[in-house]
């Protein structure tokens, strides 16, 4: 491990103020300079000039070219005719109980190791002394390579009753095998891929379950350490128990009992496992310093849905941005010595841009711009519009530019769960989905302006030729259905080069959309082989130049809401029938260069192995 000089030992908060103050004493200089040289200037110059007053105007903006709006797509829901008979169960009764709202997750792995994407989808379960019609499981679906799935749950030992949340995976023990972990309302599972399409629950001998009492929600595997195996992160929401819960007895006028509001219960910290070897993880979430508390009232302020895994001030570390259901988001800057330091609001992402919490809940992260640019999208609450934080300079502190980036008015209404960034029309650039729903039956009763099913929405990321990067897609095909949208995912399915999409529901059955976009665009695929302990070389950054432009991405499955995306990297090249250059900067920080010879495929990069 890298250890940090004495400068680094500062912590980010002690490191911006003194870089604010650097900047002031050199204001004040210049200033001081520019004066002396005003009324050196105004004793030459006696003769009187008369001032020329001149209009002020707003920021130039580029106006939409009616040439490039977005290109004709169409998203097909396939769900049934793909083998997905899968429906989330939440468990509700009537008492309006909060977790009955909040789920579920989904995510895309090769769990077989034969080179297409299967796919898990969570379910919760039926509250004790409630209970309805058999008794549902977790769900594992195999893919055939052509984008039809079986279901092999039970064959896979994985056909598990718990009030299940979100999911992670990641081969935690480098065997080869990609690994799972299912968070949940109560304990938490770690299934070991055995391989031969068997998992095995070692949940108790790895350390993972968590306490009972806890809610959690995202996890991410991701080696925060340096030392080359995969730690394990849970972001956990609040305090919560029936009775809390009917004893808070939240109500909205016009509907009586609804479901209660995050803001009436108390926070929980986070949980950091750092893998020990030998299938053993360690809760190290005290002294790495992710546990944060109120100082008024000592109580946990995080309320965690979302996490976004990225190191966003470049220094070869992996940092954590968690997303917050209304408190400050938090960033976990890595000091590189085991620990973290929360400096959300030091860096300009803890609020939106009229400095409020929101009701954070899904994240992702990506260089969309295609420049040093970080972009950090947040969905919230209705009437609160999307969050997109964006560095400045290639560097923090972030900026709220949802607005300015044309996400933000269109973002106001609708109750966002699922961000996802990917590159649905292969041109290169990174475009946004957004997966959408309310928690109410009935609020349009009380809201005519909102609906419990709500429409996804697409933007398509012009390369800045119309105001901002964004515009929303007005006809995405099915990807337009009404949907009450929690989790999002995409993979390429079916081996076609372009990116699917899957958007779980609560209380219905999820959504599989095939990517139908009738463009001619190029892509490449590249699957990262790294060396043991961490094979799918989850953290590693990859560099894609093509017809001079240089597209940027990081291996990381942990994204959205609950949720992971296939672990290859798919890079659009629009029109580019080749690749002038392929970088990859390995977790361990070692760096190759390849020459793709040729694109509309998929290109396997084995570390320190021939092109």
């Amino acid at each position: 491990m890298t250890k940090p000089s004495q400068e680094q030992k500062l912590t980010r908060g002690e490191a911006v103020i003194r870089r604010a103050f650097r900047r002031s004493v050199l204001s004040l200089a210049v200033a001081g300079v520019a004066i002396v040289a005003i009324a050196l200037f105004m004793q030459r110059h006696e003769a009187t000039v008369p001032v020329q007053e001149q209009p002020l105007t707003g920021p130039a903006q580029t106006a939409p070219d009616p040439q490039s709006g977005p290109p004709s797509t169409r998203f097909s829901d396939i769900t049934a005719a793909a083998g997905i008979d899968f429906v989330h169960v939440n468990g509700a009764y009537g008492e309006r109980l909060m977790p009955e709202t909040m789920g579920s997750g989904a995510a895309f792995f090769d769990f077989d190791n034969d080179g297409d994407q299967d796919l898990f989808l969570v379910n919760s379960r039926y509250w004790p002394g409630h209970e309805g019609p058999g008794t549902p499981i977790q769900a594992l679906y195999q893919n055939d390579g052509g984008g039809r799935f079986r279901d092999v749950t039970a064959d896979a030992g994985l056909n598990l009753s718990t009030f299940g949340m979100g999911v992670a995976v990641g081969d935690y023990d480098g065997d080869g095998w990609v690994d799972l972990y299912l968070t949940a309302l109560g304990e938490n599972r770690l299934f070991r891929n055995q391989g031969g399409g068997r998992f095995r629950d070692v949940t108790a001998e790895a350390g993972v379950a968590g306490r009972d009492d806890l809610w959690s929600a995202s996890a991410a595997f991701l080696d925060y350490d340096h030392d080359g195996d995969l730690d394990l992160f849970v972001a956990n929401y609040v305090k919560w128990s029936r009775e809390i819960d009917l004893e808070i007895d939240f109500r909205l006028t016009g509907l009586g009992r609804a479901y209660g509001a995050p803001t009436n219960f108390v926070g929980t910290h986070n949980s950091l496992y750092r893998n020990e070897g030998q299938g053993r993880f360690r809760d190290i979430s005290a002294e790495a310093g992710i546990e944060v508390t109120d100082p008024v009232s000592g109580l946990p302020v995080g309320k965690g849905l979302g996490i976004a895994a990225v190191d966003y001030d470049r220094d070869g570390w992996i940092d954590l941005i968690v997303a917050n259901d209304t408190v400050r988001n938090f960033l976990f800057h890595n000091r590189r010595d085991g620990t973290f330091e929360e400096v959300g609001a030091f860096e300009g992402i803890a609020y939106d841009r009229n400095g409020k919490a929101t009701s954070g809940m899904g994240i992702d992260a990506a260089y969309y711009r295609n420049d040093a640019e970080l972009g950090v999208v947040i969905g919230n609450f209705a009437n609160e519009m999307t969050s997109l934080f964006v560095t400045a300079g290639g560097r923090p502190p972030f900026a709220d530019e949802a607005v300015l980036e044309g996400i933000g008015p269109a973002s106001r209404l609708v109750l966002t769960f699922g961000e996802l960034f990917f590159d649905y029309d292969l041109d290169g650039r990174l475009d946004l989905v957004q997966a959408n729903g309310h928690l109410e039956h009935e609020i349009n009763r009380v809201q005519p302006s909102q609906q419990y099913a709500q429409p996804a929405q697409l933007f398509w990321n012009c390369g800045g030729t119309c105001r901002g990067h964004f515009l929303l897609v007005q006809d995405p095909g099915d990807l337009n259905q009404p949907l009450v949208g929690r989790g999002s995912a995409y993979a390429d399915i079916d081996g076609d080069g372009d990116l699917d999409l899957l958007i779980t529901q609560n209380g219905r059955r999820p959504a599989l959309l095939r990517n139908d976009h009738s463009s001619e665009h190029h892509w490449l695929r590249v699957k990262l082989v790294g060396r043991p302990p961490n094979p799918d070389a989850i953290g590693a950054r990859l560099e894609l130049t093509a017809g001079g432009n240089t597209q940027e991405r990081l291996v990381m499955p942990t994204r959205s809401y609950l949720s992971q995306v296939e672990l290859p990297v798919t890079f659009g090249l629009g029109k580019s029938a080749q690749v002038e250059k392929l970088r990859v900067t390995w977790p361990d920080g070692s760096i190759e260069e390849r020459v793709p010879t040729a694109v509309d495929r998929t290109l396997e990069i084995r570390q320190g192995g021939n092109p």
